[in-house]
Order: C-alpha cells, then structure tokens, then sequence
C-alpha cells in the first residue's frame, strides 16, 4: 500500500463543510467566534467554489478566499481542501454542453444542478486537471491546509454517464480486462439471442433497449463506472501532487448497505485517509444499527488505520420523504457511535445553514435559529466531550473473531438483470446478521470477500449471490484451518463474469457444503415455510438434497416437506452451514446454535439498546458503552470514563441516551487489532 502522506491528527477532527461564499463577510467574523466556542479545529473548505474562483475562462478571483484562509489559519483552525469540481461554473457548461452526462434514455442532463459532468469526456478531464492545479499551486504549501478533499461525493449524481465518449471508454476499458473480443463474447455469453460482437467497435454503452439486458454486460458497465469515477479521483489527486502538495489527499466515499456508487474495496489503495458521508434515515426505527453496520463497512476496506466521517447531520436532512429532527441527544450518540467503530474525527455538512439554495433546510452545526437553540447547545456539548478523546487518535477497533462478507460488485450483478427474486432487499440480508451479532456482544467485522481470513472462528457470507474462484477459495481453505462458516442463500450463485455456476446451487460452495441445490424457490407474497424446529423462511429457499452434509433442519409441510432446510458439514477442523433460504421467525435461535458450535465467547458487554466497541492501541483500551435506549443501565466495565472522568469499579451507571468512553484497567490485553 502506498499512501504519499500519513493521516494522523492530534486531536479528535471536529467542524464541517464551511460555505462563506453564501454569506456577508460580516457573518465571517461571527463564524469564527462561534467556531471557538464550539472547539472546532477543522473545516472542509471550497466544495462549491468553483464557479467564484474561476469566474469565467481562465480569469480567476482569489482575493476573498485568500482572506477566509488567512483568517480560519488565526484562529488556528485548520483546512481541508476541496477541489470544487462537485459543481462545475455556469460559463462552463455553456461553453461545453457536451460534457453534461447523458441518461440511460440517451438524453443529456441540463445545466442546474451538481455532479454534471462525464468523468470520460476528455473536456472535462482538461478543466478538472486545471482547476485542481491552480488550488495545488496556489495552497499547496499553506500550513493551515492540512488535508485535500477532492471533489465531492464521487457518483452520487453521475454514476453512470451513457455519451459517446463513455462508449469510447467503455471500449477501451474491455480491450484492456479481456484482450480479445472473443473473449467478451465468451464471458457475457453473447451467443444468447445471438448478440455476437465482432469486434470492440461493435460494443455499446447500455443505453435503454426496452427488453431485459445482458446482466454480465450490465455488470461490467457498472465495474467500469466504478473505475471512471477513481480515474476522476487519481487525475485531480495527481494534479494537485504535481503541484507540490505533500498533504493527505482523499474523497468523501458513500458507503450504503444497499449497494455503494463504485467498488470502494478497490480504491482504498489511492486514499490517504478513507473517509466516508453518512445520514441516518428517520424512518428506521433502529437506525443507530444501520450506522453501526456502515462504519463497520468503512472500517473493514481497510483495518490497518483509522478513518473520518467527513460529512454526517446535526439534525435532519431535505431528501428524504420526512424529514424529521433528530431526537435530543442522537446527534451527540451518532457522533461518538463513528469515533467508536474507528474514525478520527466528526465532521458535518455543514457549518451554517444555508438561507438559499437547493439545501437550505439540510440542518448545520449553526441552524438558521442561531445560538439559542437546543441545537447549538448539543453542538458545543459534542466538541466538549470530543477533546476528551484526543489519546485515543490512531488507536483501531479491536480485530473480531467475527467477519461477515460483504461486496458491492455482488450487489451489482444481483441487480443486474432478471432474477428469479425481484423484491427482497438482498442487502439487508447482512446488516440482519451483524445486529444480531452485535447484540450477543460478538462485535462482527463486515468486511469485503478479498480481506484476510486468517484467525477467524465464525465468517459468515449471507447472499453472496457473485463469488470468485480466488474467494470460494479463501472460504475453503479457512474452514480447513479451523473457521465455521455460514453459507447463506442465494451466495455462489454466479461467478466472477456473471456466469450461472451450473451443476446445482450454491455453485461456488457446493461440493465444500456437500450439498446440491436443485432448485430455488421464491414464496408468494405472505407465504411462510415452516421448519422442524417451528422456525419459518419468508421470501425464498430451495429444493436441496445432500451428498456428504448432515441435515440440520427440515421443512415442514408443503412441496418441500421433509427436504433439507439447514446443513452442516465437517471440513478439515472446521465446519461449514447452509442454510436454504431466509429465515425470520426462529433466526436468533439459529444464530445461537451456530455461534455455539463455532465455540465463540461474548467479549462485549451489549445487549438490546447498550451498543459497546472497543478500540486499542499498542498499550492501551478503551470502551465505548452507548445507550441507545430510554432507560438507564448497569454495564460492566472497568477504569475511566475519560468524558465524566467517572471510575467504573466492574460495573458503571450508564443515563438512557448517554455515552461513556472507559480507559480500561488491563494487564497487557491478549488482542491481536488488525
């Protein structure tokens, strides 16, 4: 791995995106005294700036942003950079229409909003490398600019462009994965309805043809989206390091569990520090989960450091259907929550909330209420608590015996096509494991299918639907070292070219499981399968038969009646499960069973609403106990809570809502972090 710069911050990062070009420069001096009030030592500057910097073609105003920079660097408040081109200049996109995306329909976007731009289209690609340049040159070697930012939210509205220079591109992309066009037609297996490519020219981007597409074409244009998008990242990072800059460089990924813009395991590599957005959705009622399952995800792309949130809410958001505040006290829970599973910091979109503009109900650290508010008040309560934390920078979270596999690029291919389930949220197949887990105090990784396997007593791969040799592979090879595995339905279904792995489901894994999926069986809408233990299976399961597997489970009833529904089978010193189809009623039974024959031990004190995770250093720990819910608790623990400055003598009083952060009591811990 190699980074130009290390990300390590003294202290806990703390302050947000800062947007002074919307205000007076009378409101600067006040942002600055309020910052101070809050401990803000961080802010993500110029995001949207571009079109105020570079005011028409090459003429340039930097006066006012030399002033803002003077002024945030005496305060000691330090930077981090963005190349602005999250939001292209009018006169740019007047001049160059032809760099405006262009929809699956084959209609090109219009001027008006952001992201607008083709990261393909060498026209763009030359104002990109200019604008990311002149920042470079210009604030290179400032000492308040501590970080760089490039763009914004890569993908989030231009995930795929469809034009002709995307084509161009598309093409080029396959000549250099498959080197010959046969080799395209035999991996997307074109003879189906005898869609042949003679040669690279003949291959399209897949704009809309009314009918079902070639769901390994399809695949492959999202691969390759994903690849145009960290070409976009690699040449403005590259501009600015020819410009001199020595300072980490990195982007604001947007990490989903239900499916991530680009193939983020594959770009970690180029960050210097991975950082991520994340808002919590106000319909979830267990949406504290959701973000615990995100930053576990974040954390996984890389465990060797930590990362940042470089964007999360003080309260609500505008894009969703209701828009609700968040409760007293969340913001607060949600932030320590990220620091807990691993991030250096805690940083917000944005600083002040806008009064115009497309956002301008999105909430801020300063809400259009000002400092007489509720939410002023928890902002500057967080930045209190946060410079507590500053000896626990660089520290990691504690390496699980737990790992849970999860994959974008499988995402993908489920989604790519017609299959035989089209209304099952696949994804939330894994994040149903991980609260589990959570709550028994397991502390699972989610981590993708390429990462390390070694030392890993229970690796669980729920709905892996597209598995690579090289990874069924790593799965066999460690359950023959000792590892119980869980293979889940609808994993190993296809390989790496989309391709059915034909002979009987689950293709990647059945020989290892011993079993044969004849196969798959969708339910109807209400429709329950019950099982020999009184569990139940919604959605999907199969017509299974073993070979060498023992049957766990058997359905109940039905045209599956007395089939097997659960399997385990001995392999080498460990054991691999199937289990058929997705379980509702009954999972935390199975959950328990499964997690006993692996022989794993509770080594965090949670239960329902107490979430705890621990982070460790070379010679130290510490505990991060949240209580989500609205009672108080007694939650085992020992040494300091470094925010109260409370001992914990093995027990410690948690208040309902509250954080505690213990500097444990311990000998020299038996951990093994990365």
């Amino acid at each position: 791995m190699s980074h130009h710069s290390r990300f390590s911050p003294r202290s806990v990062l703390f302050g947000g995106d800062y947007s002074p070009e919307q205000w007076p420069e009378s409101v600067w001096r006040e942002d600055l005294l309020l910052m101070r009030e809050a401990g803000v030592n961080i802010v993500t500057l110029g995001v949207f700036s571009w079109g105020l910097l570079e005011v028409d073609d090459d003429r340039w105003d930097w006066d006012w942003f030399d002033r803002i920079i003077d002024l945030l660097s005496n305060e000691g408040i330090s930077i981090d950079l963005a190349t602005p081109t999250a939001s292209p200049p009018i006169w740019l996109h007047r001049e160059h229409p032809e760099i405006l995306p262009v929809d699956r329909r084959g209609i090109r976007y219009h001027q008006g909003g952001r992201l607008q731009w083709c990261p393909s289209h060498p026209v763009w690609q030359r104002y990109a490398r200019r604008i990311a340049e002149r920042l470079g040159e210009r604030y290179g070697a400032h000492p308040a600019v501590t970080m760089w930012h490039v763009s914004n939210e890569l993908g989030g509205g231009n995930r795929r462009c469809y034009c002709t220079a995307s084509t161009s591109a598309f093409r080029v992309w396959l000549e250099n994965r498959y080197e010959h066009i046969d080799a395209v037609n035999s991996a997307w297996g074109t003879a189906f309805w005898g869609h042949r490519y003679r040669r690279f020219d003949d291959v399209t981007a897949p704009l809309d043809s009314e009918s079902a597409q070639n769901p390994s074409l399809l695949l492959d244009f999202d691969r390759f989206s994903s690849d145009a998008l960290l070409g976009q990242f690699r040449l403005e990072r590259d501009a600015l390091r020819d410009a001199g800059v020595t300072t980490p460089i990195t982007t604001n990924l947007m990490v989903s569990p239900s499916g991530s813009v680009a193939d983020y395991a594959s770009w970690t590599d180029d960050l210097d520090v991975v950082a991520i957005d994340h808002y919590t959705i106000a319909e979830d009622p267990r949406r504290e989960r959701e973000l615990a399952f995100v930053a576990s995800r974040t954390r996984g792309l890389d465990p060797s450091r930590p990362w940042l949130v470089m964007e999360h809410s003080t309260s609500a958001v505008n894009w969703q259907r209701r828009n609700a505040p968040k409760s007293p006290g969340e913001m607060i829970r949600n932030s320590l929550q990220h620091i807990a599973h691993g991030s250096d910091g805690a940083l917000f979109f944005q600083w002040r909330a806008s009064a115009s503009g497309a956002e301008q109900f999105h909430s801020a650290m300063v809400p259009h209420a000002g400092r007489d508010s509720r939410q002023w008040r928890e902002v500057v309560e967080l930045g209190r608590r946060l410079a507590q934390l500053d000896e626990l920078t660089g520290s990691l979270v504690e390496r699980s015996e737990v790992a849970i596999l999860v994959d974008d690029v499988s995402l993908w291919a489920w989604h790519a096509g017609q299959k035989p389930l089209h209304d099952h949220p696949i994804h939330e197949d894994a994040r149903l494991w991980f609260d589990v887990l959570s709550a028994r105090g397991f502390g699972p990784d989610v981590v993708p299918p390429s990462s390390d396997l070694a030392g890993r007593s229970l690796i669980v791969v729920p709905s892996l639907y597209l598995v690579t040799d090289t990874t069924a592979a790593a799965i066999e090879a460690a359950v023959r070292s000792g590892s119980t595995v869980v293979i889940g339905p609808l994993s190993g279904i296809v390989d790496a070219d989309s391709r059915i792995r034909v002979g009987g489901y689950p293709g990647a894994f059945r020989d290892m499981l011993g079993v044969v999926g004849e196969e798959l069986v969708p339910l109807l809408d209400g429709e329950q399968l019950l099982l020999s233990s009184g569990a139940q299976m919604a959605d999907i399961s199969a017509r299974l038969r073993t070979t060498t597997a023992d049957v766990v489970e058997v359905h109940r009833g039905g045209d599956l009646d007395g089939l097997p529904a659960i399997t385990r089978r001995a392999v080498g010193a460990g054991a691999a499960w199937h289990i058929s189809g997705l379980v509702g009623a009954g999972f935390d039974d199975l959950v328990d069973r499964i997690t006993g024959d692996a022989g794993l031990a509770r080594r965090l004190p949670t239960s329902d609403d107490i979430e705890a995770v621990r982070r460790v250093s070379a010679d130290d720990s510490w505990l991060f106990l949240i209580n989500h819910g609205t009672t108080d608790a007694v939650v085992p623990a020992d040494g300091t809570d470094l925010i109260s400055g409370e001992c914990a003598d093995g027990r410690f009083a948690l208040s309902a809502g509250d954080v505690a952060v213990i500097r444990e009591r311990v000998e020299k811990r038996a951990t093994r972090p990365v």
